[in-house]
């Protein structure tokens, strides 16, 4: 019988933020969501973790946006060109045109926020 497991902690999981967007505060599923973690040296990122939800019809670990974050400094700029990395490759069906669009916007968020977490 298995009682517990432990995992090691990578230097990213100490900044980490979740960011959900749902159309009402009763809808208990996401229209777009972020989860991000981040190993950071000052302000450039040494390590990215990135899964986006919500916008396709599985969640999805956004490596691309990892890759274009690494050893850049972390700021809107850099943000922005991650999340369009992530969404490059997005196709729409018409009625849900929008979501790409609102997948960045969440990314964004969810990148700054992380990197403005007090950390101690």
């Amino acid at each position: 019988m298995i009682t517990g497991f432990a995992v090691p902690a990578g230097a990213w999981a100490k900044r980490s933020r979740y960011v959900k967007v749902r159309d009402r505060e009763s809808y208990a599923f996401a229209a777009a969501s972020a989860a991000v973690a981040l190993d950071l040296d000052g302000e450039a990122v040494r390590e990215a973790r990135i899964a986006l939800g919500g916008v396709a019809t599985v969640p999805w670990r956004a490596r691309e946006a990892e890759a274009a974050l690494a050893g850049q400094v972390l700021d809107e700029a850099s943000a922005e060109r991650a999340a369009e990395a992530a969404f490059r490759d997005a196709k729409t069906h018409g009625e849900n045109d929008y979501k790409p669009e609102l997948g960045r916007r969440t990314l964004v968020r969810a990148l700054l926020e992380a990197k403005r977490m007090e950390i101690g």
